[in-house]
């Protein structure tokens, strides 16, 4: 059992590693903050980071105190789409406008789509 969990883990990682390569490899001229995703079965969190300086700019997710009171459960779109705002909300605020969208492991789909789609809305450019 030790074995197959080592080796989704692996596979996780690679596809993070596959991503996070093209992104580099793309915007590579271009100075642009990463949004970062991580999506458990309860909540999703997202962060603003500055890979030039090693530094998080911003972070926002379902454990925040603001979001707390307005969200019932923190692992549907509805939750998904209220750290989207808050997260741009915070980027705008630390004077950040174009940012590249960093999905991990994720297929883009469901809450890390919500998630993307409510950032844009609320002014991030990717």
């Amino acid at each position: 059992m030790a074995n197959a969990q080592k080796m989704l883990a692996r596979q996780r990682w690679r596809r993070t590693r596959r991503v996070r390569n093209r992104l580099r490899g793309k915007y590579r001229l271009v100075a642009r903050p990463r949004l970062s995703v991580f999506r458990s079965h309860k909540h999703i969190y997202a962060q603003l980071i500055d890979d030039t300086r090693g530094h998080t700019l911003a972070a926002a997710s379902t454990l925040d105190k603001e979001l707390r009171e307005k969200i019932s459960y923190g692992g549907n779109q509805d939750a998904a789409r209220a750290v989207g705002q808050l997260i741009a909300q915070r980027a705008l605020a630390a004077g950040v406008k174009e940012v590249v969208f960093d999905r991990g492991p994720y297929k883009y789909h469901g809450r890390v789509k919500a998630l993307a789609d409510a950032a844009r809305e609320a002014g991030l450019e990717f």
